[in-house]
């Protein structure tokens, strides 16, 4: 059993901050997912995204488009203002965050980090109070729940899925992270996304995201532990 440092009070609050944050995306989302299901009943099909979205909320607000009922203007109305109330809500939550961000030297230090900004950093540098209690960046990335489980048959050692054990708020958002530094690896050089590449010519994407959140959390553990901040030139 491993036993993690209490959090301070500021911590804590921070954390609260990522959590309200999370629970109002689940809220936005659902409402989003009720209202593309009620104007798909009426033949209204947006494509999926922010883009989408945006222009199925733009035709239900106007009442001189023809393409929707009246009646079902009426009730669509209420979703759309509730999921701007929402959204408006996350935009604060996320500057409270941000201004939290650069307030602390280690979360901006993390932020030096490809894939993580200032929502990932400030949510390491609150959860993980003494990286020193995990003896390795590998330790930390199985805290996390970002590596594969072993499985032994016939004398041999196979690698399964990740674990999922551990914070899902943090694999989630590393992952998230990893992401983002795929989608731009042709433009990047630096060596950790390059390495990311080269495993996605091998394996399925996701199992390239995981591997590189893994990465990510090593790299984030030496950080903390050493004090130092990303260096592209040499990791």
């Amino acid at each position: 059993m491993r036993f993690v440092p209490i959090k301070s009070e500021q911590q804590q609050a921070v954390i609260m901050l990522h959590r309200a944050r999370e629970h109002l995306i689940r809220q936005r989302t659902m409402i989003v997912n009720a209202i593309r299901a009620h104007a798909a009943e009426l033949g209204l099909v947006s494509r999926q995204g922010v883009v989408g979205s945006m222009q199925l909320v733009e035709v239900i607000e106007c009442e001189e488009d023809a393409s929707l009922p009246t009646v079902a203007r009426m009730a669509l109305l209420p979703l759309v203002r509730q999921m701007k109330a929402v959204h408006n809500e996350i935009i604060g939550l996320e500057k409270s965050i941000h201004a939290w961000h650069k307030q602390n030297e280690l979360s901006k230090r993390l932020e030096s980090v490809p894939g993580i900004g200032p929502i990932i950093a400030s949510a390491l540098s609150a959860t993980i109070t003494d990286p020193r209690v995990f003896k390795s960046g590998r330790e930390l990335a199985a805290w996390i729940g970002l590596v594969p489980r072993q499985n032994s048959s016939g004398g041999k050692n196979r690698l399964g899925s990740i674990t999922k054990q551990g914070d899902p708020y943090l694999r989630r958002l590393l992952v998230l992270g990893a992401h983002s530094v795929l989608r731009f690896r042709k433009k990047s050089t630096v060596q950790t996304t390059q390495w990311a590449a080269g495993l996605l010519e091998r394996k399925p994407y996701m199992v390239a995201a995981v591997a590189l959140a893994n990465k990510m959390a090593r790299i984030v553990w030496a950080l903390m532990v050493h004090g130092s901040t990303f260096g592209v030139q040499r990791i």
